[in-house]
């Protein structure tokens, strides 16, 4: 008789852990089963990343590898899209905040990063650059950078933050929160020059008159670039792996690079 009420109880716990486990499996879709039934993508951006997802002030048209790229994931998901602003500095609590599906703007792969998101394969590649003044004296080859006196600026939460930290020995490191405010310290004087990579210094040498790029002498630091979710959804991850294969494949990635003007730091 005890034998059978023992039985009863592990078969009820069972039962009930079983009842459980599917509850939770309908409570908790997985994101790929969120976007088919919102019938939409959400899609973080930063609006200030030249050639990647950049905002146009004036007219406020988004152009840039990234918008080109998300509106194929949309197209291939057959869903509509919708863009959420986000920036580096808020990037982690915007995707696992549920703000966004997707962080779609050449998202740096940092051991600081992959802590807490989860990654597709890389698509973009690019080293570290620097943009100085062409009234600058200080600053005339790479070599001049990490002197004592020099001024580098770098904006907080970019992945230029942790390596610049570890990398600069005697130059002066100035964190700043917006790309403007670091811009503004350079052409200003106050900071010699500031930390940047391959697209945003392309785009930004065209629109600014009094800037100078600053390249390395060899390979400084490449960081791949990918899209970012929330970790802990195999079958959302799965497919966003599925995107990025297929566009590499089949060519659209490249035609978005050539457009933009990114075929130098592309990953095949």
């Amino acid at each position: 008789m005890r034998l059978t009420s023992m039985v009863f109880v592990l078969a009820s716990i069972f039962y009930s852990a079983l009842c459980w486990a599917q509850s939770s499996a309908v409570i908790h879709p997985t994101r790929l089963q969120d976007v088919r039934n919102a019938k939409k993508v959400r899609v973080c951006i930063w609006p200030d990343y030249y050639g990647i997802t950049y905002r146009n002030p004036k007219t406020q048209q988004l152009t840039g590898i990234d918008v080109d790229m998300a509106q194929a994931l949309a197209k291939d998901l057959g869903v509509k899209l919708e863009f959420v602003d986000s920036s580096f500095s808020k990037l982690v609590e915007d995707v696992t905040q549920n703000r966004c599906d997707v962080a779609m703007f050449a998202i740096g792969i940092t051991p600081q990063r992959q802590a807490k998101l989860r990654f597709t394969q890389p698509y973009l590649a690019s080293d570290i650059y620097a943009i100085t003044s062409k009234a600058n004296r200080r600053i005339k080859t790479w070599a001049d950078i990490d002197q004592a006196g020099s001024v580098v600026a770098i904006v907080k939460g970019t992945l230029h933050e942790p390596i610049m930290r570890d990398r600069l020995k005697n130059a002066k490191l100035m964190v700043l929160d917006t790309p403007f405010a670091r811009e503004q310290e350079v052409q200003s004087g106050r900071s010699d020059v500031f930390m940047t990579d391959y697209p945003y210094s392309q785009r930004f040498l065209t629109n600014a008159d009094w800037a100078r790029l600053v390249t390395p002498d060899s390979v400084y630091h490449i960081t791949p670039y990918a899209y970012a979710m929330a970790p802990g959804d195999d079958v959302w991850h799965t497919r966003l792996e599925k995107f990025v294969t297929d566009v590499k494949r089949d060519g659209r990635l490249q035609t978005a690079a050539k457009r933009h003007q990114l075929e130098p730091i592309l990953v095949r």
